[in-house]
């Protein structure tokens, strides 16, 4: 063989390599997927990766205002993200969102319509959003530390534990945490104040904030995420936290056998039920892949093992049946009717009410 027909076949041999290198590339499928902290069971997006050859790159945030800043900022990268339902009203307004092509989303049909009407409050005929978990927002508490503190037998189930200074105080020693979220603890106070827990008026909010400063001494930590590990191994007694999160924290310490034994209540006077929601921003570059994800975690035992590990109810009706008896069974989880009617859900704010109340909550936590 001559050099030049020996250069022809090496060239040939590199172009085949680099072709066939560029076709591995181009085959490998990705989804960015954008969730809560501690908001996936185990196992789950692997087995999603198995089965369709799609890799996950799997992040996450633990506060709304983190999420809404990456996509008002543009080119997040992200195609599947799980914004809350007041944030996601917003949202759709700003043209962050594209609206789900449910043809392609053929398990929707499991979807559990009394969770589908309350969501369509935020988002009009469910054209951007499919739920993934709800909740409501209460007080967990470290069952033997309350007994101790209040006695034999003592029961938390008002929100005047937590909002009159001189019943919070007695648990200051022991520990107490707090969501660093207004959009939370102001509408609880609000409502504790027998006022509408979504007013914009800012002498209502001044109030609620009025209420909320007066306990901000008793308050460790304003955390929204680091409360889950504290309150399952006894370094706090109480927290003003996520129903979910709370669960997930009694079925830790039962795990860890250490004792702990924890509570949750929503309170008598009533309560947040919040949503969160499965959305692709507008400019998501793996459409087909965000559409799989979202259709794979809507499969009826894929929600229910996500409901036994997060203790969170789902959206997927056609789940219901498969999701483990205790945790169906808890009224905490999956609130009877006479509870339901109790719970109220807050929408979308203004950018300047909105700026009223990131202010206050400012001064609420630092306390000047």
């Amino acid at each position: 063989m001559t050099r030049g027909c020996m250069g022809s076949a090496l060239a040939l041999a590199v172009a085949a390599l680099t072709l066939t290198g560029a076709a591995g590339r181009a085959e490998e499928r990705v989804v960015n997927f954008y969730n809560w902290s501690n908001y996936m069971a185990p196992g789950v997006l692997d087995d999603f990766t198995k089965e369709t050859g799609i890799k996950v790159v799997y992040d996450t945030f633990d506060a709304n205002e983190t999420l809404e800043t990456r996509l008002l900022a543009g080119k997040s990268g992200y195609d599947v993200v799980v914004p809350t339902a007041y944030f996601l009203q917003r949202q759709i307004k700003a043209k962050i969102f594209q609206p789900l092509d449910k043809s392609k989303l053929p398990n929707l049909v499991n979807a559990w319509p009394v969770v589908t009407e309350r969501l369509a409050t935020y988002d009009p005929g469910n054209q951007f959003a499919a739920n993934y978990m709800w909740g409501t927002t209460g007080i967990g508490y470290n069952v033997k530390a309350v007994e101790k503190i209040l006695g034999p037998g003592a029961r938390i189930d008002s929100w005047d534990m937590v909002f009159k200074p001189e019943n919070l105080a007695k648990f200051k020693d022991c520990g107490v945490h707090m969501l660093d979220s207004a959009d939370d603890i102001f509408p609880a106070a609000l409502n504790y104040l027998g006022l509408d827990p979504n007013s914009t008026r800012q002498a209502d909010l001044e109030k609620a904030a009025e209420v909320v400063g007066k306990v901000a001494p008793s308050v460790r930590k304003f955390h929204s995420s680091e409360y889950l590990s504290a309150l399952a191994t006894g370094e706090i007694c109480l927290v003003v936290g996520w129903s979910g999160d709370i669960m997930q924290a009694r079925s830790r310490a039962e795990e860890a056998k250490n004792g702990v034994e924890i509570g949750y209540a929503i309170p008598k006077e009533g309560a947040q039920m919040f949503f969160d929601n499965f959305a692709i921003p507008t400019d998501a570059p793996h459409l087909a892949e965000a559409y799989a994800l979202i259709n794979y975690l809507y499969r009826p035992e894929v929600a229910a093992k996500n409901s036994d590990f997060l203790s969170y109810a789902n959206g997927n009706l056609a789940s219901q049946k498969l999701i483990d008896p205790k945790i169906f069974g808890d009224k905490n989880i999956y609130p009877d009717e006479t509870t339901l009617k109790k719970l109220f859900v807050i929408t979308a704010r203004e950018p300047a009410t909105q700026r009223v109340i990131n202010r206050l909550w400012t001064k609420v936590k630092t306390g000047r």
